[in-house]
């Protein structure tokens, strides 16, 4: 009798911009997430407008210089897949900047969008078939 493995594909997920800062400075549950990419165990997607998001963050609420905001940048680039979406969308009109979330998580076909933004993304709770979780409920759900 012969046993065939057959590797599940990963579940891709995109992570917001708070949950990347999160776990980049605080740890947590976001940062049991990176290394879950780390692991192979989930897959990232993430467009460069996410990360130009992430740099302008580090850099404008946490002071960080633009050399170091841009190397932090790029180690999340090297774990992730980059995704180049090719529509607009306009579902989340009070921040208009959300929409690249939601945009990344269609173009790349994630199953999941991880968020700490309770007030424009989570209560979405769904889109387009792309689940929207809080860190603490992904984990929940893949453990």
């Amino acid at each position: 009798m012969n046993i065939v493995l057959v590797n599940k594909p990963l579940d891709k997920v995109v992570i917001d911009t708070n949950v990347l800062i999160s776990a980049a400075l605080f740890g947590g549950n976001p940062e049991k997430i990176l290394d879950l990419v780390q692991e192979n165990r989930i897959t990232l997607l993430i467009s460069d407008e996410i990360l130009d998001e992430f740099k302008k963050v580090l850099h404008e609420k946490f002071s960080f210089s633009m050399v170091v905001a841009s190397r932090a940048a790029s180690i999340i680039k090297e774990i992730a897949t980059i995704i180049t979406p090719n529509l607009k969308l306009n579902v989340i009109k009070q921040k208009e900047s959300d929409n690249r979330i939601l945009e990344c998580a269609v173009a790349g076909n994630a199953q999941y969008i991880i968020t700490g933004d309770t007030k424009h993304i989570a209560p979405l709770k769904e889109y387009k078939k792309v689940k929207i979780l809080r860190p603490s409920q992904f984990l929940k759900l893949i453990e």
